[in-house]
């Protein structure tokens, strides 16, 4: 069956499809409601993987030295944890935490009114690396020998679950556009189903005079093509024009950071219509062929 039927209109085929109905306004209203639900789907799994990646890359430019000592040697043991991180190549800035900055890291924990003054907490270094990058293991024994209570996180295990984390998010989002197309195809099934035995008596008459099941085939297949080509179409604009309208990242608080399309990701949508097209088509063909089969 050449794909190219599909642009060139045949009058006296369209006419073996009803052109309204329940099939004609059920194919429409499927096709477009889950347009709808996959560019959600799409610009959820986008952002998503987005937060991931930029949290991961934040953890991975940075580390921690947690150093714990004495109270009277937490000052001269922090100058020389300085001192060696910054003879240390590929290590582009060092400084040592404020009290105020380590309770606001602990006030979501513990609450405002913490003392840490009184708490024997470690006291945090933080370090951020050049684009080079730092010999980690060397550095972690230069510090076992000139400052026994410090100890050098690197952040491994906080990036390797985002990493995974984003990899799985983009995964389920492609798992759920395969689940719309998956309900799409069985929707628009449905409704040719519907539409070959509404007109089984106008089928028979098409045989009788010579017409042959490939040319009825393809009056369904194309009529209920652009019907799910439209009703999709409408979809993913209404869904692009809903993600458009979210909040921005200032007026939802943080809480909606990134979501929806960035950049060149705004063409990812104009996907789906095509692609509910050739869903709708070969579900149509299959369809029609199996119940013209049936009506033999």
């Amino acid at each position: 069956m050449n794909p190219l039927f599909l642009i060139t209109p045949d009058h006296q085929a369209d006419r073996v499809v009803p052109p309204s109905g329940h099939t004609a306004w059920l194919t429409s209203f499927t096709a477009g409601a889950m347009a709808f639900l996959a560019v959600f789907a799409l610009a959820l799994s986008l952002a998503a993987g987005r937060l991931a990646d930029r949290w991961s890359d934040a953890l991975e430019r940075t580390a921690t030295v947690r150093l714990s000592a004495p109270e009277d040697q937490i000052d001269l043991q922090t100058r020389a944890v300085l001192a060696i991180l910054s003879t240390t190549p590929g290590i582009a800035t060092a400084r040592a935490m404020t009290d105020d900055e380590q309770r606001a890291l602990l006030e979501p924990w513990f609450g405002p009114d913490l003392p840490i003054d009184a708490l024997p907490l470690p006291r945090l270094i933080e370090l951020t690396e050049s684009g080079s990058g730092y010999d980690g293991e060397g550095l972690r024994q230069r510090l076992a020998a000139e400052a026994p209570g410090a100890v050098l996180d690197d952040h491994t295990r906080w990036r390797r679950p985002l990493a995974v984390a984003a990899a799985r998010l983009r995964l389920l989002g492609l798992l759920s556009i395969a689940l719309i197309g998956t309900a799409t195809a069985a929707m628009i099934t449905l409704a040719a189903n519907s539409a070959l035995a509404a007109n089984a008596q106008v089928v028979k008459v098409l045989r009788l005079v010579g017409a042959r099941d490939s040319y009825i085939a393809r009056a369904f297949v194309r009529r209920f093509t652009l019907r799910a080509l439209s009703g999709a179409a409408a979809g993913t604009a209404a869904g692009m024009i809903g993600v458009a309208l979210l909040p921005s990242t200032d007026s939802a608080g943080g809480f909606l950071t990134g979501l929806g399309f960035q950049g060149a990701s705004w063409l990812y949508p104009l996907i789906l219509p095509p692609l509910a097209a050739v869903v709708a088509f070969a579900a149509t063909r299959a369809s029609a062929f199996r119940k013209l089969r049936e009506l033999t």
